[in-house]
């Protein structure tokens, strides 16, 4: 198993950096393996809520792959999803998880957030019922070129949210950032809006991963490590939350000043 290069704690939050993102994923693959299997031992069933993402990635290629997981008592949710495209869009965050997760393990269910639902306020409060019927015992997550966690931008990015599901309007960063890494052509594509799971429902998760790899995303890290904890930078909200473990490849904590 590869090993964390640095272990160190910003306020209550526990980073590992790591000397590429292959060894980060594999690391981080079998500590959820880990966690998971306690979480059965002990529970009998557990909850992971998923992101997507190319942060994801390597991650979720590595953890389907382990043994020892029974995914058949394993609920899955994720944490967002465009407004107006289909399933089968290629773009959409069910046919990724659907690809990368369903196919792969057959987990018990995987409850995914209709993007295409007729009556969106709707979606949202029946979500809000799924996620609020069993606590997650795992939260899996990157951050976004500006700092966001899901779909929560820093204009709409609210730590104390009475929501646990909301739409927001998309900002002009995270469009760019979703041509950029390929999932749509142009930025006139990319929906305008979104479906999101809020911030505090993130943090009410037992366990938090968050995995963060390129040197494209060494200043957000900085600011998120190093900055105030702000909704300017939506994940520094992690530097809060002692069950957190943001994981780092060393390209991405580049500028983190010791």
């Amino acid at each position: 198993m590869p090993a964390a290069k640095k272990i160190f704690n910003v306020d209550k939050l526990s980073v590992q950096i790591y000397s590429c993102e292959v060894d980060l994923a594999e690391d981080v693959a079998e500590i959820a393996q880990n966690y998971l299997q306690s979480v059965l031992q002990k529970n009998g069933s557990a909850a992971i809520l998923l992101a997507t993402g190319n942060s994801q990635i390597k991650f979720l290629e590595k953890l389907v792959a382990l043994d020892g997981i029974d995914w058949s008592r394993i609920t899955c949710f994720h944490l967002d999803e465009y407004l107006g495209i289909s399933g089968e869009h290629a773009a959409s965050f069910r046919y990724y998880l659907r690809e990368r997760v369903q196919k792969l393990v057959k987990p018990k269910e995987f409850h995914y957030i209709e993007g295409d639902a007729l009556e969106p306020l709707r979606e949202c409060d029946r979500y809000t019922r799924l996620l609020q019927a069993q606590p997650i015992d795992l939260c899996c997550l990157g951050v976004g070129d500006n700092g966001h966690l899901a779909f929560n931008e820093p204009a709409v990015a609210n730590f104390q949210d009475p929501y646990t599901v909301k739409l927001v309007k998309l900002d002009r960063v995270n469009h760019q950032q979703q041509v950029n890494q390929g999932h749509f052509p142009n930025l006139e594509s990319v929906p305008q809006y979104a479906f999101t799971v809020t911030i505090p429902t993130i943090c009410a998760a037992r366990k938090i991963f968050c995995l963060i790899s390129g040197r494209h995303k060494a200043k957000i890290v900085q600011q998120m490590l190093q900055g105030n904890i702000t909704t300017d930078c939506p994940a520094s909200i992690l530097r809060k939350q002692p069950q957190t473990t943001l994981f780092l490849d060393k390209d991405a904590a580049a500028l983190i000043k010791n």
